[in-house]
């Protein structure tokens, strides 16, 4: 039983396991919602149609109760502690998933309020948990494995975008579009994750960190022991209150954050524009509303959402490549070249959308424009997975000082939320208008997010969070945030050579990377 004591009961696996299967939550419910809009069930018991603009507001709604999330749970895991604010979350989750489950149970009259309400309660819970568990795992982690554990957590986030999609693929395939067990059921399946990680959250080490930042000291030796054993906790101990004494005294406030004059307003553009980028790929569409687009390529309805499943299985594989090449070429590489690779992928579909939706007409067999297509659809979002799902929430974990993290990370969500909720709502507007046009949008907005990214985000990666700040510092010195233009761009890709010494203060991991 030793391989079990030392392995899969280890403090830091069981930090790492819980943290993936938290993150997944966020894509469990992507999974969920894409099958479910097109429910007839559903949508006859919110009173509406497969065309109108609510169901875009009842996907969306979710992402505002996001960003209202993420700024409570950072509040309480500033205030009480991570395991504190994490545990809020996951109850919230829990009561937000419920409602959505009995909305219109027995009931009509009122359904799609007790649904709006739902969804809102259940985007507080996940925006919290968003917020909150990328800051506890990189602070975790050393500055060389910081990316491929975030990585691999949202390896997670796709695993469970597959579980909800595939549960609710086969429960609609058994019992139909009309039956409302087909849209019910994965949605309180959902309930297995917030109910698991509740029963497991007591195993967790509360942040050493957290902690020492509160003056209880004997909480933070008790912690670091228990990840490490007591003398290597003592010396991390050392170590993490010096780099505690040091910054103590700058205490950051979210005004020092948002505006132009804040010592921490550079960083807090790149974690802004880093999510609106994102949101700005156009994956978020993608993945909420997948069965419409292969359906809008020249597919049938039950093969666009077998295609659906499929495209999710393949980004789950390929998320693998993210966390083996985020530590080795850097964020900012993997971001840039991934947003051109999108940006011609949408080219392309623009151009096989406008075939398929013309192929009779122009004497062009359906599944000589849908194979490409899916083909194009399917590079997409494995080009998206590796270049811009994990970057875009590690970065905010690693530009700001220890005393301003947490608030860092909740910006992150409310950006997240609020482009998210944009781009989901406009989205069913947009195919119903647009049609295959919307994709040259996307295709615009992902060149543009290459080149915002490549002119200003630094390369954080292989670097200390220490040495990370200093980059903004350096910016301020030569009056410009142009990355080419600091330090002769030093921080365009990784550091170069190996660094030696040993680490100290913020540098130092609690969570080593073994793996």
């Amino acid at each position: 039983m030793s391989w079990l004591k030392n392995g899969f009961l280890d403090k830091k696996t069981e930090v790492v396991m819980f943290s993936s299967t938290a993150i997944a939550l966020y894509g469990y419910d992507q999974g969920m919602m894409s099958l479910i809009n097109t429910n007839q069930n559903y949508l006859s018991t919110m009173g509406i149609s497969e065309e109108d603009p609510l169901v875009g507001v009842i996907v969306s709604v979710y992402y505002l109760g996001c960003a209202v999330g993420s700024i409570l749970a950072s509040w309480l895991g500033d205030r009480d502690g991570r395991k504190v604010s994490i545990f809020a979350c996951l109850a919230t989750t829990c009561l937000g998933n419920l409602l959505m489950f009995v909305s219109g149970l027995g009931f009509k009259q009122g359904a799609i309020v007790v649904m709006f309400v739902g969804r809102t309660i259940m985007g507080l819970g996940v925006g919290g948990i968003d917020a909150v568990i990328p800051v506890y795992s990189s602070e975790l982690n050393e500055e060389g494995g910081r990316g491929k554990a975030l990585a691999q957590e949202f390896q997670s986030n796709i695993f469970g975008l597959n579980m909800a999609f595939a549960i609710n693929l086969f429960i609609t395939i058994a019992l139909g579009k009309q039956n409302q067990w087909a849209w019910r059921v994965p949605i309180i399946a959902m309930q297995v994750y917030p109910v698991l990680l509740l029963a497991f959250i007591y195993r967790l080490p509360e942040s050493p960190r957290w902690f020492i930042s509160q003056g209880q000291e004997d909480g933070a030796r008790s912690s670091l022991d228990d990840l490490w054993g007591k003398d290597e906790g003592k010396e991390k101990f050392e170590s993490l209150k010096s780099a505690h004494e040091e910054e103590s005294d700058k205490t950051v406030h979210y005004h020092d954050m948002l505006r132009p004059s804040g010592s921490q307003f550079h960083p807090t553009m790149i974690t802004v524009m880093g999510q609106v980028n994102q949101a700005l790929t156009g994956y978020g569409a993608i993945s909420v509303y997948g069965p419409q687009i292969f359906e809008l390529l020249g597919f049938g309805v039950r093969n666009s959402e077998y295609l659906t499943l499929g495209n999710y299985v393949s980004y789950f594989f390929f998320m693998t490549f993210a966390w083996m090449y985020i530590d080795v070429v850097g964020r900012r590489i993997l971001m840039v070249g991934g947003a051109f690779g999108i940006s011609i992928c949408f080219f392309i579909l623009t151009l096989l959308g406008g075939l398929a939706m013309n192929s009779e007409k122009l004497g062009i067999p359906n599944l000589a424009v849908a194979v490409p297509g899916c083909v194009v659809l399917f590079i997409a979002t494995a080009t998206f997975g590796i270049g811009w799902l994990p970057e875009v929430w590690l970065i905010p974990t690693e530009i700001y000082p220890s005393t301003a993290r947490a608030q860092g990370a909740a910006i992150s969500v409310v950006v997240w939320g609020l482009a998210n909720f944009a781009v989901t709502l406009l989205t069913p507007i947009g195919f119903n208008n647009l049609n295959y046009w919307l994709f040259l949008v996307f295709a615009v907005t992902n060149f543009f997010a290459a080149w915002w990214t490549w002119t200003y985000s630094p390369e954080t990666g292989g670097r200390s969070f220490e040495e990370n700040q200093v980059f903004f510092e350096d910016a301020k010195d030569h009056n410009t945030w142009r990355v080419s233009k600091i330090n002769k761009g030093e921080y365009k890709g990784m550091p170069k050579g190996e660094k030696g010494g040993d680490e100290e203060g913020e540098t130092a991991p609690l969570l080593g990377n073994d793996s």
